[in-house]
């Protein structure tokens, strides 16, 4: 990672939200699409040593994004994005939630609201992220699961990805 490149990450326990802005040495486009499609995000989204496997992305509003992170042991943690928002290389929201292969919400573990915004910083690329949580008993779960770690771990291997990228 460029020491350079901004990156901030900020937990709220007052609105039970956390708060991670990271900059990226790429153009808008490039990043939004490794946010947005399926061949991109497979290769960054699981910190190493897990891997990322996108069973189904319907990015659009009311779509979802159905996906796994997989351990060396290939044990498999399935998620789900629901699309709420999207504003097409500007922004987009959506509640993600641990689930089973077919996408039954998994009650037990908490749901987190992203809204994602990307912005031009010059030749940069700004991801300023929000995750709300409704209930400090949720927020706290998933900083205890390692969600700091293993996210910054995540953005890091996305930096190293969009080196080795090239736009459409």
């Amino acid at each position: 990672m460029n020491n350079l490149l901004l990156f901030e990450f900020s937990v709220n326990k007052e609105n039970n939200t956390v708060t991670v802005t990271r900059e990226f040495a790429a153009s808008r486009d490039l990043v939004w699409d490794a946010w947005t499609k399926p061949e991109l995000l497979d290769q960054w989204w699981a910190p190493r040593p897990y891997r990322n496997k996108t069973k189904k992305m319907d990015f659009r509003v009311g779509g979802y994004w159905l996906y796994a992170m997989i351990s060396p042991e290939n044990e498999t943690h399935w998620c789900k994005a629901d699309y709420q928002k999207i504003e097409d290389q500007v922004s987009y929201s959506c509640l993600d939630a641990f689930c089973d292969e077919e996408g039954n919400i998994n009650v037990a573990f908490p749901r987190s609201q992203w809204n994602n915004r990307f912005s031009d910083n010059g030749d940069n690329t700004t991801v300023a992220i929000t995750v709300q949580y409704n209930s400090l008993e949720d927020l706290e779960k998933v900083i205890q699961m390692g969600f700091k770690e293993g996210f910054t771990m995540g953005l890091n291997q996305l930096d190293e990805l969009l080196q080795t990228v090239t736009t459409k």
